[in-house]
C-alpha cells in the first residue's frame, strides 16, 4: 500500500484522566476514501483533530506523506484540509474573501484561476461576492470545503459532512466527494450515518469507545461478517413457535404470518435444509422464501454492542 498517512501508536489521556482515545494504528492509502464509522463520543474527532495538530496526542506517532506531524508540524499541516463539524468563518466576509485569506494562511500565492475552478466546483461561483451568514445552511458546508481546500491540500478530512443536512444535500455532497477523489484527493471522513460508509468509502474502520475495533475493505467487511437472514411466509399463522425449533436462530414476526431466520452465509453448512425439512416435518407450510444480506448497519450495530 502506497500510505500518505500513518499512524502508530496514537492515543490521548486528559489531565482528568479520561482516556477519549486508545493506541490507535492505522495507514491511509494515497487517493483512497476511508470512512472512520462510530456512535457519538466513540472518539473519531478525537483522532481526527491530533492528525491536524489541533490536540496534542499522548502517545504515537503521525507520518504525513513522510512528514513527521509532531516534530515537522507545518509541512505536514500544509498536505491537510480540514473540515470541522461547525461552521468556524467570519460570517460578515463573503464567500470569495473566506477563501482567498484561508489560502495565505498556508502561505500560498493567491492563484485566481484555481480559486475560481474551485468555487465553481462546488457551486459556489455565483455566491463568491456574498455574506457568509446570506448563506443556506448547505451552502457554508460547501464553503468550509473550499476554505479547507484553498492550499490543495493532498488529504481532505471530512469531520461528519452531512449531519444535520437533508437527504437531497446530503446525496449531493457524497457526489462531490466523489469528485474531488477522482482528482487524486485522499478523503477521510468521521461519520455515525451507515449509509454515508456505504456509499462512498473504499475501507471502513469502526471505533468504539476510542478504540479501533477493525478495519477493513468495505466489501471484505461485508463478505467476512455480514449475515443472511431467510424469511419464510407461512400458509398458516403461528401462535408460537415450536419447541422443535429452538436448534436455529429463527424468530416469530408479523404476528406470527412469518418465520425469519439468521445465518452465517460462510459457515460450512448454513443450517437451511435441515430448517426446512424440520418445518416439514411439524406441518408448517409456507408459500413464499425470501433471502438478503445484511447491511452494513447490522455489522456495525454487531461489533459496538459485542464491544460493550
Amino acid at each position: 500500500m502506497d500510505s500518505i498517512l500513518s499512524i502508530r501508536g496514537v492515543g490521548k489521556t486528559y489531565s482528568s484522566g479520561h482516556r477519549a482515545l486508545e493506541s490507535v494504528d492505522l495507514d491511509i492509502a494515497r487517493g483512497e476514501i476511508f470512512a472512520l464509522l462510530g456512535p457519538n463520543g466513540a472518539g473519531k474527532t478525537t483522532l481526527i483533530s491530533i492528525i491536524c495538530g489541533i490536540v496534542t496526542p499522548s502517545t504515537g506517532t503521525i507520518l504525513v506523506d513522510g512528514h513527521d506531524a509532531r516534530h515537522d508540524p507545518r509541512e505536514a499541516r500544509m498536505r491537510i484540509g480540514l473540515v470541522p463539524q461547525e461552521t468556524s468563518v467570519d460570517m460578515f466576509e463573503t464567500v470569495w474573501s473566506t477563501v482567498r485569506f484561508s489560502r495565505g494562511l498556508f502561505g500560498k500565492k493567491m492563484d485566481k484561476a484555481y480559486c475560481e475552478q474551485l468555487l465553481k466546483d462546488l457551486t459556489l461561483w455565483d455566491k463568491r461576492d456574498a455574506q457568509i451568514r446570506e448563506l443556506s445552511g448547505g451552502m457554508k458546508r460547501r464553503v468550509l470545503i473550499a476554505k479547507a481546500l484553498s492550499h490543495e491540500p493532498d488529504i481532505l478530512f471530512l469531520d461528519e459532512p452531512t449531519a444535520g443536512v437533508d437527504v437531497s444535500l446530503r446525496r449531493d455532497m457524497w457526489k462531490l466527494v466523489s469528485g474531488l477523489r477522482s482528482r487524486g484527493t485522499t478523503i477521510i471522513l468521521t461519520t455515525h450515518y451507515i449509509e454515508e460508509a456505504e456509499e462512498m468509502a473504499d475501507r471502513v474502520g469502526v471505533i468504539d469507545k476510542g478504540r479501533l475495533l477493525l478495519v477493513d475493505e468495505k466489501s471484505a467487511l461485508m463478505k467476512q461478517l455480514g449475515k443472511r437472514e431467510m424469511t419464510l411466509t407461512l400458509q398458516e399463522p403461528l401462535s408460537a413457535l415450536p419447541a422443535e425449533l429452538a436448534e436455529w436462530n429463527v424468530d416469530l414476526q408479523d404476528e406470527g404470518h412469518r418465520i425469519r431466520y439468521t445465518f452465517d452465509a460462510q459457515a460450512e453448512h448454513t443450517g437451511i435444509p435441515s430448517l426446512l425439512r424440520k418445518l416439514g416435518d411439524l406441518g408448517i407450510g409456507f408459500k413464499d422464501l425470501e433471502t438478503e444480506k445484511s447491511s452494513l448497519e447490522d455489522i456495525f450495530v454487531d461489533l459496538v454492542e459485542n464491544d460493550r
